[in-house]
């Protein structure tokens, strides 16, 4: 009679053979640090990467707290940093702290702190920003304001009719 050991049971120290690696995995290279940009340094939370010829259409995105558009997105977003590539292509609402735009932006574009628009970026529409940084050769047009609270239109003056003195 043949005795089965357990399927689930310990492993005995002398049977674990740990592998031995015939060459050592090579390290993953850091960018210099001047290139990595403010906002990616400082990002840790939720991050959503729009690849290259993907296209994002029709979508509210939410509890996100970095996008980046490689390809083509047409959405509403309320998020912390936004990050459009030079193939990248954003089309409709965003309210952000910072936008770093190296391709296009068209639409709603509210910056509460700072918008850096490189020379490659097109940013158009309705735009408001905290502060504004534009590389040479970088395109800016379109409704803009500085600050980020929306501007009460000043009410018109009442003209009283003056009454001849007789």
């Amino acid at each position: 009679m043949a005795v089965q050991t357990p399927f689930f049971g310990k492993r005995e120290p002398e049977s674990f053979q740990p592998r031995h690696a015939s060459a050592p995995a090579p390290m993953p290279t850091q960018p210099p640090p001047s290139v990595v940009s403010p906002a990616a340094a400082g990002s840790a939370g939720s991050k959503l990467t729009v690849g290259p010829n993907i296209k994002l259409k029709g979508v509210e995105i939410t509890d996100c707290d970095t996008l980046v558009v490689e390809g083509t997105v047409e959405a509403t977003m309320d998020s912390r940093v936004i990050q459009i590539s030079e193939e990248g292509a954003f089309r409709g609402s965003a309210e952000i702290d910072i936008a770093e735009i190296r391709g296009s932006f068209d639409g709603s574009l509210t910056v509460r702190q700072k918008l850096v628009i490189f020379s490659t970026g097109k940013v158009s529409g309705k735009i408001r920003y905290g502060k504004l940084v534009v590389e040479e050769g970088g395109q800016l047009s379109g409704e803009i304001d500085v600050g980020t609270s929306v501007r009460a239109a000043p009410k018109p003056r009442q003209v009283e009719p003056v009454s001849a003195a007789a």
